[in-house]
Order: structure tokens, then sequence, then C-alpha cells
């Protein structure tokens, strides 16, 4: 398995030129400074300063300049939000679901009308590309909105029967009280819809924690609920740390569920934080998706679902390409494919149109993603890539080059750790049986993808594929149907469609005497012959 001498692995990186775009003065046009002045805490309906004594800034990622400096959330600002949403819980888990529903649509109708705001603040704290955000994260965060408005009206259970001759017995899902949850820096927009938009439609109320990196769009998310007459306390946000603010929040006895998307290192924190006090807990954690090219696929298909896939959000994504496993007879021409349609992405100004990749969201994120591919080149082949832009303007920001790594072995770091940045590493394999097993060989399973014209190999792949989800000749696409969550150390439960509603309603069995007679035939169990 591609095991290269140490002459080789030291060998410089590929001289493949790579794009940049124009450098030009990095713009930022939303004004966070203004827009927040009240404080970065929502609650109850307004914004509110923090309470910790600690400051924290939102620096844009493509400047290293500040963007905006808050106050973090206390112990004192969650236990406030818990109240509030504690407070809202009857109201709002009382109303029809028609009620919740058209609240809901409204909500959908007040994102739609400011989109460009949610667009620019999320590529301002993100360094995301304005189209990435115009295109990907608003629109998507508005559908799902919609969807779930929908939705709100279809909490289904099982039908009324008579499972026994003299009882009637039907099932009710109810609202679990008020979720506490914690959403990463990655998509800050979406990861608060994912979190806030099944809670609420099932009759929830929330307190969301975002990443202190990227609060802007959240605070904006909470607002726009309230501009759509979503009741105060519906929807709370508390910006902290994770280590007051959130832990705070996980152990709150007030609240009745946790959700938590992050790291799984984190994930497992949250977890004994949340079992300590036994409430409700879902969990969507890391990846490191196979990326399974077999032999007869189309080579130009898998080429560009490859570097698309992989670097999707600068590579900050849990479910992007970040290994490709590539039958043999088609490894090489994939390889060299990857790295020339690399060579052309553009890095540059996430304000400019033009630019295809943006920076990562710190520069501590940025080193952090260097030194593993500085650790690999010990064992590894850089193809491509492997480094930060140092002209164009670019230097003064977290840029990290497109990175193809090739002749890793499959137990390396490189191969099976998360990195979440633009790299991609690619093995070779015989047989589809080893294809699939080396797919599986990850504690990760939260996505994967197949690439082939063999509708019985695909089969086999979608089946044998140990992952939450797993495309067929794609890579990244999600729908608001359709559930998103892990198997293994991905975590569990579901994000997304209908399958949510597991996650943030409880079943409660209800069964009702038929008979009117006040001695049973069970009660001889307990009286005898006395019955």
């Amino acid at each position: 398995m591609g095991h290269i001498s140490n002459s080789e692995t030291n060998s410089t990186p590929q001289a493949t030129p790579q794009a940049d775009t124009q450098a030009a003065p990095l713009s930022t046009p939303f004004p966070a400074r203004d827009r927040f002045a009240d404080g970065a805490q929502y609650i109850a309906g307004r914004l509110a300063p923090g309470s910790s004594g600690r400051r924290h800034a939102v620096v844009d990622p493509a400047t290293g300049t500040e963007a905006y400096d808050y106050e973090l959330a206390g112990t004192a600002d969650v236990d406030a939000a818990v109240a509030a949403a504690a407070e809202a819980f009857p109201g709002w888990s009382g109303a029809t679901p028609g009620e919740r529903s058209d609240a809901l649509h409204r909500f959908a109708g007040v994102l739609a009308a400011r989109a460009e705001e949610f667009a620019q603040a999320e590529s301002l704290q993100c360094g995301k590309p304005i189209k990435l955000s115009r295109e990907f994260d608003v629109p998507g965060s508005i559908d799902n909105t919609a969807f779930f408005a929908g939705a709100a009206r279809h909490l289904q259970g099982q039908s009324a029967g008579e499972y026994s001759a003299d009882h009637t017995s039907y099932v009710r899902r109810e609202p679990i009280g008020v979720v506490g949850s914690i959403a990463p820096w990655n998509y800050p927009l979406q990861m608060a819809a994912w979190k806030v938009l099944p809670a609420i439609a099932a009759g929830n109320t929330i307190v969301l924690k975002p990443a202190e990196l990227t609060p802007l769009t959240s605070l904006l998310f909470a607002e726009a609920a309230t501009e759509a007459g979503i009741p105060d306390g519906v929807v709370n946000i508390v910006s902290g740390a994770g280590r007051d603010a959130g832990e705070h929040l996980v152990g709150h006895p007030d609240v009745a569920m946790t959700s938590f998307t992050g790291s799984t290192a984190v994930g497992k924190r949250v977890a004994e934080i949340a079992t300590s006090t036994v409430k409700r807990l879902h969990l969507e954690l890391g990846g490191k998706a196979p990326f399974v090219v077999f032999d007869d696929a189309d080579l130009e298909a898998a080429v560009h679902g490859a570097v698309a896939g992989a670097l999707i959000n600068t590579g900050q994504d849990c479910t992007a390409a970040t290994r490709a496993y590539v039958q043999r007879p088609l490894y090489d021409a994939f390889v060299s494919g990857v790295a020339d349609l690399m060579a052309t992405v553009r890095l540059g100004d996430p304000f400019d149109e033009s630019t295809d990749l943006g920076p990562l969201i710190s520069h501590a994120q940025r080193d952090r993603v260097a030194a593993f591919v500085d650790r690999a080149r010990g064992y590894a082949r850089i193809v491509t890539g492997g480094e930060a832009p140092k002209n164009n303007g670019l230097a003064e920001g977290a840029y990290y080059r497109p990175t193809l790594i090739a002749d890793a072995a499959q137990d390396s770091e490189i191969v099976q750790a998360e990195i979440f940045g633009p790299v991609l590493v690619v093995l070779p394999f015989d047989s589809d049986d080893e294809g699939i097993r080396l797919a599986n060989d990850t504690p990760y399973g939260l996505a994967a993808s197949a690439w082939t014209r063999d509708v019985f190999r695909a089969g086999l792949a979608t089946r044998a594929i140990k992952a939450g989800c797993v495309w067929v000749n794609d890579h990244i696409p999600i729908l608001s149907e359709m559930p998103h969550g892990g198997y293994k150390a991905s975590g569990f439960g579901k994000d997304m469609s209908a399958y949510s509603f597991e996650e943030y309603t409880q079943i409660k069995h209800v069964m009702y005497d038929n008979t009117a007679v006040a001695r049973k035939d069970w009660h001889r169990t307990v009286f005898g012959d006395r019955a």
C-alpha cells in the first residue's frame, strides 16, 4: 500500500502554480459593532450584554482584524436564558401545530427578506466566500425553516386502536421542555437553524450557545424569530465560552435535553455532563468521509466531485471528502486530475464574487492544519499545495492552499485523524472488498460516497459502508427532507427532516379502559379468588 522511501517523502512538493484572486482591499460590509452594540446575548426577545467580566473578539479571518468585541456570557446569563425559555414553554407548547406552523412560515419570510444581511454577516465572521453564503448557507437555512413550518403540522404517532380486547390505546408525541443546544463555528447559521427549528416546531423552547468565534448570525436568527412573531423566550442565545457557559447550560437542572454538534472529544465531555443529569442527548460529532472511486467510474465526474467535496467551506465540514480510495486502474489519472483542478481554485477576498476558497476560521486553525501536513511530509508525498500563500494580500489572513497528499499508509495520522481543512489524501485499492474495508476503517461514520456506473456496485457500497449518509456519484448535497446524522464515533440522532422530531419529542402511551367494570380479570393476580 503506497509506501515510499525517505528520499521520496523529503522531495519538494510538486511545483504546480495555484490561483489566487487579484489583491484588493478586503471589505467588511456588515456593521457588527453598531448592529450588536447592546451585547451578544439574546434573552427573552432582546439583546443584552454578558456578565462574565471577560471579553471576546470576533476576528475577520481574511484579514486578522477585529470585527466585533463583546462580553462573554457567564453562568448568570445562562440561568436568565433558561428561565426565559422555561417561562415561555407552557404557552408555546400549548399552541396548536397550525399556530406554530404559521409562525414558522412568517419566520421563513423574514429570513428571505434579510438574506443579504445574513450572507454578509456569515462571510465576515467565518471568511466564507460570499457566493457560498449566498448560494448555500442562507438559502439552505430559509428552506429548512419553510420545511419545519410544514412539518410542525405533521407530528405523527401510532393510530389509536384496541391492542387489548378491553382497552383503547394511542400515542401522544409531546415536546420535551427547554432544550440547551451548542453549535459549532463552521456553519453558524445553518447549525443554528438545525438546532432551533425542529425543537421549536415540536413545541419546545431553546437556549442556543453558538461558538464564541461566530455568534453574529445566531443573534440575527433569534432577532428574525422575534420579528416573525415567535414569542419572547422561545429562542434565546448565550454567546459564551464552552467551559463555563456551555457546561453550565448542559448541566442545568431545568434543561431537559442537550443537542451538541462539534468534535468527538468535546462530545464525550458533553455526554458525561448530560448523562449525570439524565437528560435527553443528541450528538453530531466528527467525520472522516471516504470517497470511493471504482474502476468503472466517470473519471472527470469523480475528479470534480473530489475537489468540490474536499474544499467546500475550506474543508471545514464534517462530511467533506477527506479520504479518496481509488481503484488502481484509475489511480494515477485521478491523482493528476485532482492536482491540476486544485491548482485552478482561486483564493481571495471572501467578498469578491470570483473567490472560490476563503481562509480557515482562524490563524490557530490554519496552523493546526499546516502541522498535520508538515508531519505527513515524513511519510507521504505532498502532490500539490501544502503551504499558506505569501502574496496577493493574503498573507495576513488564515489562508491555506488546497492540498493533495498521496502515498500515505492507511494507519497514518493524515488518513485517520479529522484535519478540518482543505486537505485530501488519496490511496489506491485493488478489489472492491478492499475498497469497502478501507472506507470503513475509521472510528467515524458520518458520510461517504461511492463513484461507479455499475448499479450492483453502487448497491453494495450503500449497504456496506457504515455511515449515516452515502452518496452515489456525488458528495455533499443535503436536503431539508432527508436526515443528517452519523454512525459510530460520529454520534447519534438526526438533524433535519421529520426524523429529527424523534430527538425533540417524547412518546406517551395513553390507554383507556372500555369495560366500565370495577373488577378486572387481571386483578386475580393480586386478590386471588377474592376478586
